[in-house]
């Protein structure tokens, strides 16, 4: 991933090292791993001419690609998706009903004798 200063922003491009590729959005990952562990994947990466941002990057693009095929991960993913779509649901509803909710109006009529009368008005706007 090729990474450019332009004033304070730094702009990724996706590919190895091609400044002509198109810019994305990336997040930095920070992960721990024991020397052993290291020096390998230091070592694939030179056999392959890479670096190991690269290395890590194509291992879990791997990963994801397995389980979008694994069928108890999709079957997860489609619960997910349904309970989402179920609590936007319930929150658009409660958003429509606050919108709907009836307006209340405070009347206050004077009258010719003592204290003054309140009266409350309730009745519906119209929606536009």
């Amino acid at each position: 991933m090729k990474e450019e200063q332009q004033g304070s922003q730094t702009l990724h491009y996706a590919g190895r090292h091609d400044p002509n590729k198109q810019e994305i959005n990336t997040k930095t990952l920070v992960i721990r791993v024991d020397e052993t562990l290291h020096a390998q994947l230091r070592f694939i990466a030179q056999l392959r001419e890479t670096n190991i941002s690269d290395e890590i990057r194509q291992a879990i693009e791997t990963l994801i690609a397995s389980a979008q095929d694994d069928p108890e991960i999709i079957a997860r993913a489609q619960q997910a998706r349904d309970e989402l779509e179920r609590e936007a649901a319930a929150r658009s509803a409660a958003i429509a009903s606050f919108l709907d909710k009836p307006a209340v109006a405070v009347v206050v009529e004077k009258s010719s004798g003592p204290p003054c009368r309140v009266r409350q008005n309730t009745r519906k706007t119209e929606s536009k």
